[in-house]
């Protein structure tokens, strides 16, 4: 099966790539990670196609430059969901994933999405917006089954 996975950087690269250590050999790859984020491609274990998308949010920026960021890596990500044509794309919620995620979706490819561990008790502003959209929507921990119906806990990935 071919999936793409969403490295963003820091703790979220690093529950991807225990995922994708998870999936094993079985699967192609393709990863799409921030642009400026050169780290998270030294981390990949299973060779596969990787993709640069800007970063469409950072932490001090206007609301009009965020629209305009968003709108550019949803381009770049289009572009690479039809190079690569995933069956799914599998994320745990960089801001880089939301315009890949909705894009996926509208283009009929399955979304896996699973929420950071760092969240406990409410959902990041990713996990928000993709809750709506994702086929299979994975939480770490319990305490957010009672508000998120639809998720799924089956448990922490470290």
């Amino acid at each position: 099966m071919r999936l793409m996975i969403v490295l963003g950087s820091g703790g979220h690269t690093k529950e991807m790539i225990r995922v994708v250590d998870l999936l094993g050999q079985r699967h192609s790859y393709a990863y799409l990670h921030c642009a400026d984020d050169k780290l998270s491609l030294q981390k990949i274990k299973y060779p596969g196609p990787t993709f640069g998308v800007i970063r469409p949010r950072m932490k001090v920026m206007s609301w009009p430059v965020i629209v305009v960021r968003t709108m550019v890596a949803a381009l770049q990500s289009s572009w690479a969901l039809l190079r690569f044509r995933p069956r799914a794309i599998v994320s745990t919620g960089p801001g880089v994933a939301v315009p890949a995620c909705i894009l996926a979706k509208l283009c009929g490819i399955k979304v896996i999405y699973i929420e950071t561990g760092s969240r406990v008790f409410a959902l990041s502003s990713s996990g928000r917006i993709l809750y709506r959209f994702a086929d299979l929507f994975l939480v770490q921990w319990p305490e957010l089954l009672s508000a998120y119906p639809k998720a799924i806990y089956e448990g922490r990935l470290f």
